[in-house]
């Protein structure tokens, strides 16, 4: 068992991930900031707001060529704080079809190394004063969970070089960046007990631990069915660090608690969730009490049968797809928004033995292609009522 020596207590941040807003340059980002984060910022009515930037690869190598700088005085100006990067999408995250594409390049790729490095020197210059360490979510080595002995004991090895660059640009920079792994269903590292046994051979020592460490997705864990405390325990007592929490809600459909009539309602329901660009994967709990992951919303609802009872023999699903997190409620259909309300607490109680920034990051990345009926109002107003309604339950 690994424990780390020192647990860092940090002051909460809350903010939401542009990666809600399409565009892969520098000039595409510094305008979606301007059109969308600074009324989002007068709305939640902050002396500043925390963003969660996302910097695709070709924004990473603009910044990274003298630019970083001068875009630390644009979010300064601003009061526009960052405090965390999403690392995780490489390209572009809004074309026509991204599904499986946002699962490369995989750690086992330099070329993964090689982006994350640079946005790591970017944060370290672009870091808000008021932050103590910045945080860089990942994704969970790669699609699949069979991808090979090779692969994974490559992908290990970059992680190690990425820790050790961590190390150095603390030293050169006085600024801690930690890189935040995201556990994500179907992928190599889908779940909790996945992320220790890849810690334990990779990452087995304190100095990767000082830099490597977890981000805690809500809605991926909800997906996969844990427990919200359990997965945040586990993580303090195996001395991993969580690096941030995504705090982002999935869709629940609860079979049991509908008739037959309803459950063909909800169906029909849910077929305006099926849509083209995001992977929505599934969790399945059968009335025997198994587990079923499955890789796709469509093609589960196209396998289901007409007639009788679609979803016989099944007691809830739920869905990959980040809807409002203030979100409890619509017709048949419910969310996983309870879960954050565990999750936060579980946060609370393990102040003193969890390695956690205060990092929440608002992940509704999926407002572009949710149904025209659940947007409230603006891009913007809907942003704001996610970090209104978190700024409430982190006051309760």
């Amino acid at each position: 068992m690994h424990r780390n020596t020192a647990i860092h207590s940090h002051a909460t941040t809350i903010g939401y991930c542009t990666n809600v807003h399409a565009g892969t340059d520098l000039e595409s980002i510094r305008e979606n900031l301007i059109r969308y984060s600074l009324p989002v910022r007068d709305l939640v009515g902050g002396q500043s707001l925390g963003v969660g930037l996302w910097i695709p690869n070709d924004a990473s190598k603009e910044l990274i060529d003298g630019g970083a700088a001068e875009f630390a005085e644009f979010l300064r100006s601003r009061r526009l704080a960052a405090f965390t990067i999403n690392g995780f999408p490489f390209s572009n995250f809004h074309q026509d079809v991204v599904k499986h594409d946002v699962y490369s390049p995989a750690w086992w790729d330099d070329a993964r190394l090689e982006y994350t490095r640079r946005l790591a020197a970017i944060l370290a210059v672009i870091l808000d004063e008021s932050q103590t360490v910045g945080s860089i979510s990942t994704l969970p080595i790669g699609w699949g969970k069979s991808p090979g002995d090779e692969k994974i004991h490559r992908a290990g090895a970059n992680l190690r070089a990425m820790a050790d660059s961590l190390e150095k640009l603390e030293s050169t920079s006085g600024r801690r960046i930690v890189l935040a792994i995201e556990p994500e269903p179907g992928c190599y590292l889908d779940t909790v007990g996945d992320c220790l046994a890849f810690f334990e051979k990779e990452l087995p020592d304190e100095s990767h631990r000082r830099y490597i460490t977890v981000c805690h997705d809500v809605c991926h864990s909800a997906v996969m069915m844990e427990d919200q405390r359990d997965v945040l325990s586990r993580l303090a007592t195996a001395g991993i660090g969580v690096g941030k929490v995504q705090v982002s809600s999935a869709i629940l459909a609860d079979w049991e608690s509908m008739a037959t009539g309803r459950r063909h309602e909800a169906i029909d329901q849910l077929r305006d969730f099926a849509e083209d660009r995001y992977l929505h994967q599934t969790g399945r709990k059968k009335s025997d009490g198994s587990f079923e992951l499955v890789e796709d919303l469509p093609g589960l609802l196209d396998s289901l049968p007409t007639d009788g009872d679609p979803v016989a023999g099944d007691q809830r699903w739920v869905i990959h797809f980040h809807v409002p997190i203030f979100l409890e409620r619509f017709r048949h259909l419910s969310t996983t928004h309870d879960e954050v309300g565990v999750a936060l607490r579980t946060l609370d109680n393990l102040q003193g033995s969890l390695d956690f920034t205060g990092h929440l990051e608002i992940e509704t990345y999926a407002w572009t292609v949710l149904p025209e009926s659940m947007r409230r109002r603006g891009l913007s107003e809907d942003i704001a009522s996610e970090i209104e309604w978190l700024k409430r339950q982190q006051d309760q």
